[in-house]
């Protein structure tokens, strides 16, 4: 009988669109993206904080966001040749707009019974929110997924996202996984990128590269409590964001936008190190997933420091904008089959948990 069909959906802290991946985990993948039209992505980064009526505005984004979900789930089918009955179940992880383990919740803004009916699928979604009732962080959960497909029975692994946050998950061959967000991934560099050269990102890193990294304002950044605090922890835009940058730079009048873009490099790149080297170093390679792992600069940066083999996880054998949708379909097929999807020694919870929340899709009476 061949393997169950699955899709995940992700849309991350970058905020740019909607990766989407087909997969019986067997090898075969079929991937799609679907960007965020403009005025979407302006609300979702509005969303980040509090304002006027945003009860109301969240819902509209929710009903878009499934919308554009359901668009990227036909483009799949599409490319797969395959009807909505082949696949058993959609993983959608919906867009975080606020996390917040240590007062209780997390939202990801999604309309996953709306995606139900557009697709006619089974969706399960809201896979964060039982780990945190369990006394969890609710994040990250992508470790749990490294390990399945990433693992090494002979050698320790170290398995980095670099979204707009970054993640890093410790592989060992014994099998237990250490995993947290270690600071911010692509999420400062974007919003400065944006501010100065209007565009939302600084492709391969080039902007960066063309300036320096001032050692002040880098130990000023790396100063931040947060990055010192034990795990199991979990961040995002709550504390990294803009305005988190700006307190930062007040002291800092005269520095060329250029040279602070290099600094945010260089930042990224050092909590990812420090974080290696304090709780890897017998890693024999890194590898990169996410954004981050097309940022020429930045794996550069990585590579030089950390002194070892830094590739993207498509030496593993999955495209480094995959993995995390791949993850999400993972977390979906766990939760059919009735297996927990978190580790709470990553995430901090009181035990294993079924994560997420079943929205039939066609429904006969």
């Amino acid at each position: 009988m061949p393997a169950p069909l699955y899709i995940g959906l992700m849309s991350g802290t970058s905020l740019d669109g909607v990766d989407g991946v087909l997969t019986a985990f067997d090898g075969a993948l079929h991937a799609a993206y679907v960007p965020f039209p403009e005025p979407l992505r302006q609300t979702l980064f509005a969303l980040q904080s509090a304002g006027q009526n945003e009860i109301e505005r969240e819902a509209v984004a929710a009903n878009q966001l499934a919308h554009l979900y359901a668009e990227c789930v036909q483009q799949l089918l599409s490319d797969a040749g395959l009807s909505s009955s082949a696949i058993k179940a959609i993983g959608v992880h919906g867009q975080t707009i606020r996390h917040r383990p240590d007062l209780g919740f997390t939202q990801q803004t999604n309309n996953p019974s709306l995606l139900a009916e557009l697709t006619g699928m089974d969706v399960i979604a809201d896979f964060r929110s039982r780990d945190i009732a369990a006394g969890g962080q609710g994040a990250p959960l992508v470790p749990a997924f490294h390990q399945a497909v990433f693992g090494s029975a002979s050698a320790t692994r170290v398995v980095v996202n670099i979204g707009g946050i970054a993640n890093l998950s410790v592989l060992r061959a014994d099998g237990s996984v250490l995993g947290y967000d270690t600071g911010p991934g692509n999420v400062l560099m974007d919003a400065w990128a944006s501010k100065h050269l209007g565009t939302p990102y600084d492709p391969g890193g080039d902007w960066a590269t063309s300036g320096r990294a001032l050692p002040e304002l880098l130990a000023d950044l790396l100063a931040e409590p947060y990055l010192s605090a034990p795990a199991p922890k979990s961040t995002g835009r709550d504390l990294f964001n803009p305005e988190w940058l700006q307190a930062r730079l007040a002291r800092f009048t005269h520095v060329a936008p250029v040279d602070v873009q290099a600094t945010l490099a260089a930042f990224t790149a050092r909590t990812i190190i420090d974080a290696i080297q304090r709780d890897a170093p017998d890693a024999e390679a890194v590898y990169v997933c996410g954004g981050g792992a097309l940022n020429t600069h930045l794996m550069r940066c990585l590579q030089q420091d950390l002194g070892k083999p830094v590739s993207s996880t498509e030496a593993l054998g999955i495209a480094p904008m995959h993995v995390e949708a791949t993850a999400f379909a993972w977390l979906a097929a766990r939760f059919c089959d009735g297996l927990p999807g978190n580790l709470p020694a990553v995430t901090g919870a009181n035990g294993h948990r079924v994560l997420g929340a079943l929205y039939p899709g066609k429904q006969k009476f």
